[in-house]
């Protein structure tokens, strides 16, 4: 199959925090291949932003939520409205090289195996890796390949991972369709997290491979979407998220863990993961008590009968995101 046959889905969530979506839209509208849609899946709560959306870019489709769904259920909305055989989910702080879409699909065409390809992300500098690709640590966290690092070289060449950032994260769809649960794709109990994990490590149990081309290039103001500007591109992210965030990142954790880790290979690793809970847990009794409080406030609610197991069909704490709305005109 000629690869400008294929046709290819778009999906931005966008919580309106920050002005970034601008530069994610400018950077879709000039891709050099055309074979493709794009959806934007809105839950800013701005009645405006559909808008500026079509101003920007009038084919994009906008599905305007009336609550903030975050990433995960936001994620599987924008897959179910899309048609591509291949779907890219982008966070709408992520800017695209102008061939990104056309070099990554090079690595679905080496084999049918391959459900999801990472390109080489960069942070707005252009020389900081953000992520070459999502890996599975010893201690059972989300690692990224070269994050942090300068951009020596070092991931040049094209080759099989794990699985991809789900800042710029490129599927099969097939693969899609072959590991979704319940009917969901990301799990919409994770809401913002590990969610790129869980499903990268889904997709592995079920024999789809991860691969690499870095030729793929995209740029990423980490945690754009979620950080105050002083903790833009910095690393330890705990260090700058609220709260409600911090519990959110503990608890995603321990949920894909439960979810798919296998009893024997936990026993293996269970040092670095008692090593890494220990740091963690930590951090949070001397800096963030709030949090270990919430924690155990969901803890006694999974055991209190007539109540849900996942915290997704509350209403949403919108202090969850920084609160800075876009400014897009």
């Amino acid at each position: 199959m000629n690869d400008r046959d294929i046709a290819v889905s778009i999906i931005i969530v966008t919580s309106g925090s920050g002005d970034y979506l601008k530069a994610a839209l400018a950077s879709v509208k000039e891709q050099d291949y055309r074979n493709q849609e794009t959806i934007v899946v809105d839950n800013s709560l701005n009645p405006q932003l559909p808008l500026a959306v079509n101003s920007l870019l009038p084919s994009a489709r906008v599905c305007s939520n009336s609550r903030n769904l975050y990433y995960g259920a936001s994620q599987n909305i924008g897959i179910m409205m899309s048609r591509g055989e291949f779907v890219l989910c982008l966070n709408d702080d992520v800017v695209l090289d102008r061939s990104f879409i056309s070099q990554a699909l090079k690595g679905f065409l080496l084999s049918d195996e391959i459900g999801m390809v990472s390109g080489k992300i960069l942070r707005m500098d252009g020389l900081t890796l953000d992520s070459a690709g999502l890996f599975l640590t010893a201690s059972y966290s989300a690692g990224e390949r070269g994050y942090g690092r300068i951009d020596s070289g070092k991931f040049e060449k094209s080759g099989f991972i794990f699985g991809v950032s789900g800042a710029a994260a490129f599927y099969r769809r097939s693969m899609l369709e072959d590991i979704k649960s319940r009917g969901e794709y990301f799990d919409p109990a994770l809401r913002m997290f590990y969610e790129d994990l869980d499903l990268a490590w889904r997709a592995n149990k079920r024999g789809w491979k991860g691969y690499y081309i870095p030729s793929a290039r995209a740029f990423h103001v980490r945690g754009g979407s979620w950080r105050p500007p002083r903790g833009l591109n910095k690393p330890v992210a705990r260090k700058y998220v609220s709260d409600q965030l911090h519990y959110e990142l503990i608890k995603n954790r321990y949920l894909v863990i439960l979810k798919n880790a296998r009893l024997f290979a936990l026993l293996l690793h269970l040092l670095p993961v008692l090593l890494y809970d220990l740091c963690a847990w930590g951090y949070v009794l001397a800096f963030r008590p709030k949090v270990a409080g919430m924690f155990l406030s969901s803890l006694k609610s999974v055991f209190r009968p007539g109540r849900s197991k996942y915290p997704q069909d509350r209403p949403p704490d919108q202090a969850y995101l920084w609160e800075e709305k876009t400014k897009i005109p």
